[in-house]
């Protein structure tokens, strides 16, 4: 198995002296007294807890690279030559473009989406705030929900609270939803997620009566990380006014000691971290019950890459609070701002994950009990991923949540309209070979300005970014499930996989690839 070197990695922008390096510490194997750098440990020596977290921060999204001992890569998707599923099995009928890719989710009111997937949770950090105009854009465009992360009513500097602490207005929250909204189109919705601050601070309140969101999204936790969300601030009076609002923030900016050490330049920047939360079945049931009594039409529920035991719980008591969807989140994820440590080494892998919450599922549909709705995320980036996803987790799982696969595109295209302007030094050729227009450059601003009219060339560039990508995914699904004969998303099925080692087959109980069909084969030749 091969791991990534854990005291040198580009994310952390530090590196090996030696090209020898013992396996699980990483140190060279021959660290020399007078060396200048520039592994983990050297860095940390004078920049210590800075070396917790990927950087810079408000720059990058960091996932881990360790390659775990199985993973997606090791199921492959079965075609067949015989049969259709949703569709005349006649030549003339059955081609791929025509196969629909559109999914479902909710107990009740049905959310439909034109492509199994969704954004992940784009909170607090500065790559969601800098970059949410593409993204929002992009979803909606796209037809995929959108998930608003947390604490971005906390972090808005012109939060108004009222006496109570609670939310009175929130305009970066309102822009938020305002341009996911306004080009929705009768698909995908926007989800606003809550924590234990939002909770404190009324956000549900505010946005379901204020914003008309529909969808709350509680949150147990993510893939990437087992501790609440954190973020990065490089001001001082920023620093101590999230402390004054009730956030953790480290090193205290309070202290006299740390607001000299800022002064001097030691002290760069400080730390805003969440609240952990901590599951209880009772206090879950009411909280669910108080947000549907505020008007929230649907409830959702992310939880993370924790061990079985609380897995079940979130399968269980989504089960009997009837949650519109679980999202579950497997290691190691990526985000803009995880413990790069933690992000590697903790929790349970996704395809671990999820092979654990079909049997979870499975176990709890026998006893005749109501499943929810399912969302699988951690590391998914493809079409081929999605296909995996839904199938491993059929029939349960009804879509794909996506990080950094849905966040890159609309950065890049945010990108492209800077240097179309000229500025870091205009195109790149890896652009520029396509064209030096946006017309000549992404593929679908033809099919955008014949939907929208003129109305298109007001888009973002990262938007149509998102949306290129989307459809990329799109048409790749079509061609994976065409191959499959399957012309509808819900007649995927787990028979659709097969495994290509046994220890695969272990973790997922999907057949190894040796035995997948051998019935009906030998059946076949034995006649």
């Amino acid at each position: 198995m091969n791991l990534q070197q854990p005291n040198s990695n580009e994310a952390l922008q530090t590196k090996n002296r030696s090209r020898s390096v013992a396996p699980q510490s990483g140190i060279c194997s021959r660290c020399m007294d007078g060396c200048k750098g520039n592994c983990d440990m050297f860095v940390t020596t004078f920049r210590g807890r800075e070396l917790l977290y990927p950087s810079p921060f408000g720059q990058v999204t960091a996932g881990s690279d360790k390659d775990y001992p199985v993973d997606y890569s090791h199921l492959n998707i079965m075609g067949y030559a015989i049969g259709a599923s949703g569709i005349e099995a006649d030549p003339d009928h059955a081609v791929f473009p025509k196969v629909s890719t559109e999914t479902w989710y909710g107990a009740t009111e049905k959310i439909k989406m034109k492509v199994p997937i969704f954004t992940g949770a784009l909170g607090s950090t500065e790559i969601a705030r800098s970059n949410w105009e593409q993204f929002a854009v992009g979803a909606a465009i796209s037809g995929i929900s959108l998930v608003c992360g947390e604490n971005v009513c906390g972090i808005d500097p012109d939060l108004q609270i009222d006496k109570s602490g609670k939310v009175v207005e929130s305009p970066e929250m309102r822009r938020r939803v305002d341009q996911y909204r306004r080009y929705q189109e009768g698909y995908g919705d926007v989800m606003v997620q809550m924590n234990v601050e939002d909770t404190r601070l009324g956000v549900a309140e505010y946005v379901i009566e204020k914003l008309g969101v529909q969808t709350i999204e509680l949150k147990w936790g993510q893939g990437a990380k087992s501790i609440g969300g954190e973020i990065k601030v490089d001001s001082l009076e920023r620093a101590i006014d999230l402390k004054k609002r009730g956030y953790i923030v480290t090193p205290d900016p309070t202290k006299k000691s740390n607001q000299e050490a800022f002064k001097e330049g030691a002290i760069k920047e400080f730390e805003r971290h969440s609240r952990v939360g901590f599951l209880n079945q009772d206090a879950f049931m009411k909280e669910v019950d108080r947000v549907r009594k505020l008007g929230a039409k649907r409830v959702t529920l992310k939880t993370g890459a924790y061990p079985m035991r609380e897995l079940a719980m979130a399968i269980r008591w989504s089960s009997d609070a009837k949650i519109d969807l679980l999202t579950i989140d497997g290691a190691p994820g990526g985000t803009g701002m995880s413990p790069w440590r933690m992000m590697c080494e903790w929790g349970i892998p996704a395809i671990y994950l999820h092979s654990m919450a079909y049997e979870l599922c499975l176990r709890l549909a026998q006893k005749g009990a109501w499943i929810p709705d399912i969302a699988f995320a951690g590391g998914f980036s493809a079409e081929d991923h999605i296909f995996k996803a839904l199938a491993l987790g059929a029939p349960f799982c009804k879509a794909v949540c996506m990080g950094r696969a849905l966040m890159i595109p609309g950065m890049v295209g945010k990108n492209i309209e800077r240097w179309l302007k000229g500025e870091d030094g205009g195109l790149p050729s890896t652009v520029s070979k396509y064209g030096t227009t946006k017309e000549e450059i992404f593929v679908t601003y033809q099919t955008l300005r014949d939907r929208y009219g003129k109305e298109a060339e007001a888009f973002p560039l990262g938007a149509i970014g998102v949306y290129t990508a989307s459809e990329k995914l799109r048409v790749g699904l079509q061609q994976l499930m065409a191959g499959a004969r399957k012309w509808r998303t819900h007649l995927i099925t787990r028979r659709d996989l097969a495994s290509l080692t046994e220890e695969c087959t272990k973790v997922t109980g999907i057949p190894y690839i040796m035995d997948a069909y051998r019935e009906e084969a030998l059946a076949i030749i034995d006649e």
